[in-house]
């Protein structure tokens, strides 16, 4: 998340800015081993051969899944879009979100500072201040 879009995606494309094609190749090998579902459905993402088409839905990406295990994906773009995405995720009924980025210090002031203002977050145990509420931990290390 960046103050722009193309900042976030340029942010977005920085952190895999040392993958190439064997790395990726070597890491997916890895992952193809595993009996999660949720693992496999990861790993079929990849098949253009190009990072930048891994934005599987609106400002959803999911580069960093091919060298990480897990569902690894991306909310990019700046924070009233983030918002947004969320807003739409929680209007179906997801209510805990995981939010982590790298560094993962940096990253967690950039969300405090720039995303939380714009949702109505409730901390566990508080008052829920809006008829919809969203869940929010910074867990460093995240991912």
């Amino acid at each position: 998340m960046r103050e722009t879009d193309a900042e976030a995606w340029a942010a977005a494309d920085d952190l895999i800015r040392y993958l190439d094609a064997d790395t990726i190749a070597r890491s997916q090998a890895v992952l193809g081993r595993t009996q999660s579902e949720g693992q496999r459905r990861m790993n079929t993402l990849h098949g253009s051969g190009k990072l930048r088409d891994l934005e599987v839905s609106p400002n959803l990406w999911a580069a960093i899944a091919l060298v990480t295990g897990g569902a690894g994906t991306a909310l990019v773009g700046r924070p009233e879009i983030v918002a947004d995405r969320l807003r739409e995720y929680a209007d179906l009924g997801i209510e805990t979100f995981i939010l982590s980025g790298y560094p993962h210090l940096e990253e967690a002031y950039r969300v405090a500072e720039t995303l939380f203002p714009l949702l109505p977050i409730v901390e566990e145990g508080g008052v829920e201040s809006a008829s919809r509420q969203l869940r929010a931990r910074v867990i460093p290390g995240g991912w």
